[in-house]
């Protein structure tokens, strides 16, 4: 026991001292950096366990994932010579860890305020030659590509990528909101006026086939009212002629019928007529009658 106290556990102490000291562990999100008296000597590793010297060299990772990164507001001035206040957010990650190292010495920090700064400086080119309108409604995906663009070229050296840049937010000083919004209002009236304009068009258009279709229609129908009537009396004319042919003496008979009916409905019994009236004919043959009897 006193051999184990004495020998055995000082070895497997050492030895975990020095496994631990002597093996790294890479991850599948970082890269890693090894350093000899503060040289780098290598900065190619795959992920998983590696070995080095222990007391001699070191290693240093680094979060290759994509990082964010939130600016403070800051005015820039557009083309009318107007302030916005602009706040953005950038998503970048180290693309190479040893150009990182030398020019920032790893630290993070130093990496986004020089990012920062580019970014504010590329949106500052952009944006001065833009109106406010272009700036708040324009197309922004393009703005923002070469702004993006613009920073990836002026940041080559320094091991990272941005791979976007995105406005949060534009505010406009007061100075300047009430004429932004007036314009805004006066361009969306006029949008509004076309298509309104376009719908008493097509309204009008759509009236004038619908009245022209009623004159037709109307016209069609008054026609075939024409030639049902016309069938109507000419039937009719047929069967009185008909009729007439089969009796005439009746037929003249129930004629004078219906005009003395239509004569006396109107609320009178006197007329002046000459006697010798043809209106009168059964008048007189009904006398006549009765004196022969």
């Amino acid at each position: 026991m006193n051999i184990i106290n004495r020998v055995v556990l000082p070895i497997v102490v050492i030895g975990v001292f020095l496994f631990a000291t002597a093996t790294f562990e890479v991850k599948q999100y970082q890269s890693a950096l090894e350093f000899r008296l503060g040289e780098i000597v290598q900065d190619k590793f795959d992920p998983g366990l590696h070995f080095k010297l222990p007391f001699i060299n070191t290693v240093k990772l680094f979060d290759r994932r994509v990082l964010t990164m939130t600016s403070q507001p800051e005015r820039f001035l557009t083309s009318e010579k107007k302030n916005l206040i602009i706040d953005y957010y950038i998503k970048w990650q180290i693309m190479n860890a040893a150009d990182f190292y030398r020019s920032t010495r790893g630290d993070e920090r130093i990496a986004m305020n020089r990012m920062d700064q580019i970014v504010r400086d590329a949106m500052k080119s952009q944006i001065s030659s833009l109106t406010v309108n272009e700036v708040v409604s324009g197309d922004r995906d393009l703005f923002m590509k070469t702004v993006i663009d613009t920073t990836n070229r002026d940041i080559k050296g320094l091991g990272v990528k941005i791979s976007d840049v995105r406005i949060m937010q534009i505010e406009l000083p007061k100075e300047v909101r009430q004429s932004v919004y007036a314009r805004m209002e006066k361009e969306r009236s006029a949008v509004a006026q076309s298509i309104r304009s376009r719908g008493e068009e097509q309204a009008k258009k759509i009236t004038s086939a619908a009245d022209r279709e009623r004159v037709v229609i109307l016209a069609e129908a008054d026609r075939q009212a024409a030639e049902i009537r016309g069938a109507g009396d000419a039937a009719a004319a047929a069967t009185y002629a008909k009729a007439y042919g089969q009796d005439p003496k009746f037929f003249e008979f129930d004629r004078s019928l219906q005009a003395y009916k239509k004569a006396f409905d109107q609320g009178g019994d006197t007329f002046v007529l000459n006697p010798d009236s043809p209106f009168f004919k059964y008048f007189r043959d009904s006398q006549e009658s009765n004196v022969k009897h």
